[in-house]
């Protein structure tokens, strides 16, 4: 077996047998309903008719009151990008939202994909709070920007699940490649992504710290396991063996 191989297999194998055990359309009703509803908003919104009524229930600005914006900020998860092509968006939601749909259910995917997305939309006004000369800060022009798309969301659910399932190196390089666009090209998009990952991070810790404590609560009677100790009548192994026996059986061992 080639060293590609074995890495493959120790990178992704826990998830691929994750999918392998739970997968098929069936499994992912959730991730098809929010596939066909970005198509849908994405040919209301290129309609002389129904590009007011899509940015009235989905786009998200910086300068919206933050009422608003919190209200939009669900769907606007599923309205496209208008500068970006839809199969893109399509093709994110499909692939991602599928797979932490089989791997996490249906609402720790829920959970995950709005947190992230929303830490995206907070930070905006965050950012340009703080203005471009901060290393964090955005220009006052980016609060006109129309924020929607799945992106962060997408980001946010790729780093929980490799990191659920000890896919370790993916869960390091998709914050790299963040990291790197922010570096490459210095927009709004970009620095959301990275929000929306240290949201997740924080998500990530707290799901570590749950599992843990699971797996150390025991009840009061428990016995640790692998014991035999107790089982069956309660007594210890040899009275509760003699215990089981009637009044000749006994006899008959005298």
């Amino acid at each position: 077996m080639s060293r590609a191989v074995r890495w493959a297999r120790a990178e992704w194998g826990p998830l691929y047998g994750a999918l392998r055990a739970r997968g098929g359309l069936p499994a992912i009703p959730m991730t098809l309903a929010a596939v066909s509803l970005t198509a849908l908003l994405q040919y209301v919104q290129n309609q002389p008719w129904g590009f007011r009524a899509v940015e009235t229930a989905g786009a998200v600005r910086a300068q919206d009151p933050l009422w608003q914006a919190l209200l939009r900020t669900p769907l606007s998860l599923f309205v496209p990008a208008l500068d970006l092509p839809v199969w893109g968006a399509l093709a994110q939601i499909l692939c991602v939202f599928g797979i932490a749909e089989i791997c996490l259910g249906r609402p720790r995917t829920l959970t995950v994909a709005y947190t992230a997305t929303l830490a995206g939309t907070l930070y905006a006004r965050l950012g340009i709070a703080l203005g471009p000369h901060s290393p964090l800060g955005l220009p006052a022009s980016d609060a006109l920007v129309v924020d929607t798309g799945p992106s962060a969301a997408v980001v946010g659910l790729a780093v929980f699940v490799a990191a659920r399932y000890g896919a370790r190196t993916t869960a390091v390089l998709v914050p790299v490649a963040m990291v790197v666009e922010v570096l490459a090209k210095d927009n709004l998009a970009g620095k959301e992504h990275l929000a929306a990952l240290l949201a997740t991070g924080v998500l990530c810790a707290v799901s570590a710290v749950r599992r843990r404590s699971r797996g150390r609560v025991r009840t009061p009677c428990q016995p640790p396991r692998g014991s035999r100790a107790g089982l069956g009548s309660g007594l210890p192994p040899i009275r509760s063996w003699t215990a089981r026996r009637g009044p000749a059986q006994r006899r008959s061992w005298r």
